[in-house]
């Protein structure tokens, strides 16, 4: 279930109180996750402490729907919150980080009664927590993993095996996925990573534990990027001295990606946050682009690229595994009001290739309205695009994704082990 060795050694108020805030701020917005681990709560706290904080919101995260399913059952009246939230992370010690119960529960009911107005419901926690140390509930049911109203989805776009394998993923850590500046190092570099080197020749990593510790990284030999987050930008087919645009471009891989083939990159992003980290990724890789601060929907500069490459912004269903609270975030409205942002940048974006050049759309999304549908609408609007068809295998991608118009839908379980779901188009502008 975990990567998280069990162990005696308890942390002790400071990071369960941290985890109950990050955890808090997860469930309560897009991004609460990214954003909580900047909170003061966390970033305080000793280095050991900050991991075993967000180790135990993450099993919190992936087992959400088989502990809220536990506590359901146990609980006759809902309490507050914030009671709610320490009893999950009390369940996750107990059943996936293997915590032995006695630590597990007196540091659950010491952060019970911690809460403002808490200490009368440390019966309660105390009762709860026991209850699932005599009789251990099951986790492993993928009907429990996601959302009802996602699965559905998931069944009518995929049919029940493929649902079930998509959420039978959610509970799985995943390993670190790493695109290598200079592709012809990966198997140099497999043996110091303990990699293994997947198809495309990205690397799956072996090594745990601060990234920035791992062998290349100061010098910029790689950077991280999931296996099929790293497809699109291969599928350009950039030559050296091309001009590509990067539209939304952070937190930057697929810059680099394009940067290091030798394009001319214009990487834009509305985010000045974001976009920073594009110019730190850039830096320590030793690469080049031009970095542009702008709405990729609004940006008024009429200039034109040999490839496109829009990675829209989408519900981001296809990260279940390393953002597994987008699942709990996400609600039925999000798919059409996002679905309606992405019209509007691809449109954006066709306007700015070069005729004969390249448009490669895609989206960490498993909803169809937001990948297939997006491409058929655009298609039926811009009759001076049509689909330019990816090759079996072309980018890495896994042979189960390839669907008959020569797109890519890349389910998680499409690659051994897991892979971030996504959907690729390649579009040619005529000439």
């Amino acid at each position: 279930m975990t990567d998280i060795e069990p162990t005696d050694d308890v942390r002790g108020l400071p990071a369960r109180a941290a985890a109950l805030q990050l955890l808090t701020t997860a469930l309560s917005r897009r991004a609460g996750l990214e954003e909580g681990l900047n909170l003061p709560g966390m970033t305080a706290l000793p280095p050991r402490d900050r991991a075993f904080a967000r180790a135990l919101v993450m099993a919190t995260l992936r087992w959400l729907g088989p502990i809220d399913t536990a506590l359901q059952a146990r609980l006759k009246k809902a309490p507050p919150e914030a009671i709610v939230n320490v009893l999950r992370l009390g369940v996750a010690q107990l059943l996936v980080l293997k915590t032995p119960a006695h630590a597990a529960v007196g540091a659950t009911v010491d952060l019970a009664a911690a809460q403002s107005g808490g200490h009368v419901f440390k019966g309660l926690v105390n009762a709860v927590l026991r209850g699932i140390t005599r009789e251990p509930p099951e986790l492993n049911d993928p009907s429990l993993m996601a959302p009802t109203w996602l699965q559905a989805r998931w069944r009518a776009a995929y049919g029940p095996d493929a649902a079930g394998a998509i959420a039978a993923l959610i509970g799985e850590e995943p390993a670190t996925d790493l695109t290598v500046k200079v592709p012809t190092d990966a198997a140099e570099l497999a043996g110091p990573l303990e990699a293994e080197v997947l198809s495309g020749g990205s690397l799956r990593v072996g090594l745990k534990g601060e990234v920035a510790g791992w062998p290349g990284f100061a010098e910029g030999r790689w950077w991280v990027q999931d296996a099929s987050a790293a497809i699109p930008a291969r599928l350009m087919r950039i030559e050296p001295g091309q001009t590509a645009l990067d539209l939304c471009a952070a937190p930057g891989g697929k810059t680099l990606q394009l940067a290091a083939a030798g394009a001319r990159v214009t990487a834009l992003d509305k985010s000045a946050g974001r976009i920073k980290r594009v110019t730190e990724n850039l830096t320590r890789a030793g690469l080049e682009a031009e970095v542009v601060i702008a709405d990729a929907a609004e940006w008024p500069h009429s200039r034109t690229f040999d490839a496109v490459l829009l990675d829209a912004p989408c519900s981001a269903t296809g990260t279940l595994r390393r953002h597994p609270d987008v699942l709990w975030v996400a609600s039925p409205q999000d798919i059409p009001r996002l679905a309606s942002v992405q019209t509007r940048l691809l449109a954006s974006a066709a306007k700015r290739v070069k005729p004969g050049g390249l448009l490669v759309y895609c989206v960490c999304s498993l909803e169809m309205e937001e990948g297939e549908g997006q491409v058929a609408t655009f298609l039926s609007r811009t009759p001076d695009f049509a689909l330019d068809p990816i090759g079996p295998g072309e980018g890495g991608a896994p042979e189960a994704s390839l669907r008959p118009d020569g797109t890519l839908r890349i389910l998680p379980h499409h690659r051994p082990g897991g892979t971030d779901g996504f959907y690729v188009a390649r579009l040619r502008r005529a000439k």
